[in-house]
């Protein structure tokens, strides 16, 4: 009788530079999910921040990558370093994760091993003037040695098309783990209290909370929303705004933030904070489909976003005029925080229908079952992923 083997599962070896954000999180939820399915999967990422930690615990071999956020003296240095885990690890296929990990990888790569490469935003959309026309005429010329370039938003992938870069596009919207990004009243697996309340480190106060989670960063627009809230306040004395979240700009947001806005830092589970929140605002410059809300809207919050690209995409129709606003106005950010606020049953409703959205639309198992196509795909073969049934 003759005797078949199993497939043997293919060796993926994802390459990111963020290692803490939205980023680092949608790396860990995927390639939680692909040794779920069997496949054998390698991460090289720098060692500092969250990632390492998180991947660690899953049984992820964690290659240490050292490379700066962006491109400078020390990129020729990166890329012999990416060359060496490259040839390590011997992956059938790589997945590079935003602008700097796809710069470096393609410029290494090129083309050699099967690369997916996704953006999670534009690195052109950073940076303006010469920078911004050499960021651009890299991804141009980038898209070459990318097998496929998985955009996560049909607005990421319009604009990708609109501005001349030609590549094999596959779209696969974020997602998030709809077990632990859950409503009060179901504890997670880190045992969240059944209020939702963020414990000892809880903001003061009984006014209605505004909630922001993400990188103090120019992208994410905090300095916009510290702009806006004294005249939330000037209608709202008693609201009460909290920033989740480290880095570049928080000396500055301190320096310029209102006595009464709260800075809780990086935190580990911003699932309390979601669910403590009457609103979740990400008031972002540039995005991709940011990944915040989605979590929020998951924990039933309902969600103010800037109408960046993205952000239409990621909430249901009903709600896409009432929540957003048009980016980088202030003005128009406090008007619509005190419109919003003033109406707490309308906005109960509205973080009612924000979780059916997501439920329905950004469970991260459809993400990686997406994402196992593709490999598919480049490897001429039926991967395993996407055979986890999916209930709702």
């Amino acid at each position: 009788m003759p005797v078949t083997s199993a497939p043997v599962p293919p060796r993926v070896l994802h390459v990111t530079q963020p290692v803490d954000g939205g980023v680092a999180r949608v790396v860990a939820d995927l390639v939680r999910r692909q040794l779920a399915a069997g496949m054998s999967v390698s991460v090289a990422c720098p060692a500092s921040g969250s990632l390492p930690r998180l991947l660690s615990s899953s049984g992820c071999e964690v290659l240490t990558w050292e490379a700066s956020r962006s491109p400078g003296k020390g990129l020729l240095r990166e890329g012999r370093h990416l060359s060496g885990v490259v040839a390590r690890a011997r992956p059938d296929l790589i997945h590079a994760h935003s602008a700097k990990a796809g710069l470096i990888t393609r410029l290494v790569v090129r083309g050699r091993v099967p690369t997916v490469f996704q953006p999670h935003a534009w690195s052109f959309e950073a940076v303006r003037g010469l920078p911004a026309r050499l960021a651009l005429h890299w991804e141009r010329l980038g898209a070459r040695w990318a097998a496929r370039l998985v955009c996560v938003s049909r607005a990421e992938q319009r604009t990708g098309r609109g501005l001349g870069i030609d590549a094999e596009w596959r779209l696969v919207p974020n997602g998030v783990d709809l077990e632990r990004f859950c409503p009060a009243g179901r504890a997670g697996p880190d045992g969240v209290p059944a209020d939702g309340a963020p414990g000892g480190d809880g903001p003061d106060g009984d006014g209605p909370l505004v909630v922001c989670v993400g990188r103090l960063c120019r992208q994410k627009g905090q300095d916009l929303l510290v702009e806006a809230w004294p005249e939330v306040l000037r209608h709202l004395p008693r609201a009460r705004l909290v920033l989740v979240g480290d880095g570049p700009q928080a000396q500055e947001l301190r320096a310029a933030a209102p006595g009464s806005v709260r800075f809780a830092g990086a935190v580990d589970d911003p699932v309390p904070w979601y669910r403590a929140a009457d609103l979740v605002v990400m008031p972002s410059r540039w995005e991709g489909i940011a990944l915040a809300p989605l979590e929020a809207m998951a924990c039933g919050s309902p969600v103010l976003l800037t109408d960046v690209a993205g952000a239409r995409e990621s909430l249901p129709a009903p709600l896409a005029d009432a929540c957003l606003v048009p980016p980088e106005d202030p003005g128009a950010l406090a008007r619509a925080l005190v419109r919003l606020l003033r109406e707490p049953a309308e906005l109960r409703a509205h973080g009612r229908a924000a979780h059916r959205h997501v439920h329905a639309h950004h469970d991260v198992r459809r993400t990686a079952a997406a994402v196992a196509e593709v490999y598919g795909e480049l490897l001429g073969q039926e991967t395993t992923a996407h055979r986890e049934p999916i209930t709702t």
